[in-house]
């Protein structure tokens, strides 16, 4: 029997195909390989390009702190902040982020922030969702580190009831009696909520809560057990197949048949082995992968055309 997917919005129908492959790329889609800070300067003009070349998505990073242990401050800007402009700038790549951490922000400010970006983009926004891994930014914020698991869940399921009509929520978070509304609604009713990684939370969970699993990079053979592992468990709880998708850095080289050296969670390499890299996930199961473009050597703009011209081809067919 063939796969099928959930229809939510368009960003994540557009995204994710059962049994295919899509690529996106991560924000800013710059090098910055010699400090954990980019430069932001003119980052709408990669972006629109993406766009323009047909990649799916651009996703952004929620990195509160710059923490100098963990070595990125990801793209600087607060996710939905950017999120507005990105919505006002762009009309058809899907606006993702991976992830915001549930237990360092209010969930009634994330689903209004969220479902705004959703209903300014008209549908493109995809909510990756995650309980955090610095633990430098919860005392900054006056939050406990040691119990963000429960609060995570407890946030997850505050901004699942608030695309509901006058919900009543209690919980950890605060209580509504039924009588008040937050708005806008999600242009689905409901927002596309992707978990990363575990966030402290049960195989089971996931599979039960989740619109789709962000992973991060194994070896093959892990990989293809992890996807299998969740594919059962979704369809034990009687839901519908979920997308997975995983980041990926890559530096292309110049020479399309230079085989692959490994970088920081991902490898040095041509497009050739690029595309037969990305053909193996495929095959896995990976429905989605986000490059980023971090530690590439070459031009930017030239490395978004050399992709769109060599890898996108191999992907962007008809289902």
């Amino acid at each position: 029997m063939k796969e099928k997917f959930q229809t939510i919005n368009k960003g994540y129908n557009q995204v994710f195909t059962p049994n295919k492959l899509s690529i996106g790329l991560v924000a800013p889609i710059a090098q910055y390989s010699h400090s954990p800070i980019p430069d932001m300067t003119g980052q709408l003009a990669p972006i629109q390009l993406a766009e323009k070349l047909g990649f799916s998505a651009v996703w952004l990073r929620d990195v509160p702190f710059n923490v100098p242990s963990f070595g990125d401050a990801g793209q600087i800007f607060d996710p939905f902040v950017y999120l507005g402009v990105l919505a006002a700038s762009t009309s058809t790549i899907a606006l993702g982020v991976s992830s915001i951490i549930l237990p360092l922000r209010h969930p009634a400010h994330v689903a209004k922030a969220a479902a705004s970006a959703d209903v300014l983009s008209h549908g493109r926004l995809i909510l990756g969702v995650a309980s955090g891994d610095r633990p430098d930014e919860y005392p900054a914020l006056n939050q406990s580190y040691a119990d963000r698991a429960q609060r995570f869940r407890d946030s997850f399921a505050y901004i699942r009831q608030s695309g509901s009509d006058y919900p009543a929520i209690s919980n950890s978070y605060g209580m509504t009696d039924g009588t008040i509304d937050l708005l806008p609604k999600p242009t689905a009713q409901k927002l596309p909520l992707l978990v990363t990684g575990s966030c402290q939370q049960s195989n089971d969970w996931i599979a039960q809560n989740s619109d789709g699993w962000m992973l991060y990079p194994r070896n093959n053979e892990q990989q293809r057990q992890v996807i299998e592992s969740y594919r059962e468990r979704t369809a034990s709880h009687g839901r519908l197949a979920q997308p997975i998708m995983q980041p990926l850095y890559i530096d292309l080289v110049e020479k399309p048949d230079q085989a692959p050296t490994p970088i920081h969670l991902g490898m040095r390499l041509g497009s050739q082995h690029l595309c037969e890299y990305l053909q193996s996930l495929e095959q896995l199961g990976v429905n989605h992968v986000a490059l980023n473009l971090r530690f590439n050597q070459l031009d930017i703009d030239d490395t978004l055309h050399r992709l769109s011209e060599e890898v996108l081809t191999t992907f962007n067919t008809a289902a």
